[in-house]
């Protein structure tokens, strides 16, 4: 961030991490049938970084494991965030974030939703429609800088 921006939210509450999952001899197996369960999306998605901190969103509190929601049924994840402050300016982009990783990590028979915790922001509907609009996030996607952008939230934090 340059000198002359100023961060929105300067001095965010930081969470503890959700420990890490255990995955069983079954899991690893080839042979079982192993449907997606919300703590699987969960540990897709939590390590995403927020695009004006050095944190996670899961360190942020942005992303929880009970606003996710798997039916392997229909082929349908919901997805529920918590932008940091109610004016938050970065939702879009959060959202996106989550979008693109999921679309890259998940088979494509899912039909994933993504939205803000209701009235946690001012322009919560907007930014939905947004999120929910395949052709807005595809014309998004083509923004070289914005695709930059989207890429160093998920790129993993180096140690």
């Amino acid at each position: 961030m340059s000198g002359d921006q100023r961060l929105e939210n300067a001095n965010p509450h930081v969470f503890s991490k959700t420990s890490e999952r255990l995955v069983t001899q079954g899991e690893e197996d080839d042979d079982v049938v192993d449907e997606f369960d919300a703590r699987e999306i969960f540990d897709l998605i939590r390590s995403i970084n927020d695009p004006e901190h050095p944190l996670s969103l899961e360190e942020l509190n942005v992303l929880r494991e009970s606003h996710v929601e798997v039916n392997n049924e229909t082929n349908c994840i919901k997805i529920m965030f918590t932008p940091t402050i109610p004016h938050c300016s970065m939702a879009t982009l959060i959202g996106l974030s989550i979008r693109v990783k999921l679309l890259r990590a998940l088979p494509p028979r899912f039909k994933v939703d993504i939205s803000i915790e209701p009235g946690t922001h001012a322009s919560e509907l907007a930014v939905n429609k947004q999120l929910g609009d395949k052709e807005r996030v595809a014309a998004a996607l083509e923004n070289d800088h914005l695709l930059n952008v989207v890429n160093q939230c998920l790129v993993g934090k180096q140690p």
